[in-house]
């Protein structure tokens, strides 16, 4: 009876041991995912149309924001921006069109920095409003929706500090069925 008693004992601690290994597995891999995306990357939501066609609203996107230094042409989360008299904290989604000490000229139909001709093929809509221009001050981006005609942005809000930019928005997670590299 005894013998028994020692293999069903030993069966068990086999058993628990192996438990424990799995939740210690879990629990790490845990960790790293909560630290990957607390210092690297992040998520962020499309609220509205203003980047259709390139995004849609309630698309669901993962931001890379670890010593990120925006370029023109991304596509980036900005927070924390004056509306008026209001400081707003809900995130934007825009694109970068200028940088520090860049000349934006917006008109009916094109946008101009420093002169040229952006080519845009992502964005569908009229510039609206335009007749804009703007140098974009020293630690600050020029940014606007690539559906410009809905778009609230830079040439509503004014040009948005880089200290505010929380990330680059670089992969849609959803809807799963357009997952993928955001450009």
């Amino acid at each position: 009876m005894n013998g028994s008693s020692n293999a069903e004992t030993g069966k068990g601690r086999m058993f628990l041991s192996f438990v424990y290994d799995i939740l210690e597995v879990f629990v790490s891999a845990l960790i790293v995912v909560a630290i990957i995306f607390t210092f690297f990357f992040r998520t962020a939501g499309v609220d509205g149309p203003s980047m259709n066609d390139t995004l849609q609203n309630e698309d669901r996107l993962i931001m890379y924001n670890f010593w990120y230094t925006p370029q023109r042409g991304d596509i980036v989360i900005v927070n924390r921006y004056q509306e008026g008299d209001t400081k707003i904290d809900k995130p934007l989604i825009k694109r970068v069109i200028g940088m520090a000490g860049d000349t934006v000229k917006v008109t009916e139909d094109t946008v101009y920095v420093n002169g040229k001709a952006l080519d845009e093929p992502y964005v569908n809509y009229p510039n609206s409003p335009y007749g804009f221009e703007v140098t974009v001050p020293e630690g600050q981006v020029f940014v606007m929706g690539d559906h410009r005609n809905c778009s609230n942005d830079s040439r509503q809000l004014g040009c948005f500090s880089i200290e505010n930019i929380m990330g680059k928005a670089l992969w849609r997670i959803f809807p799963t069925d357009k997952c993928g590299t955001v450009y």
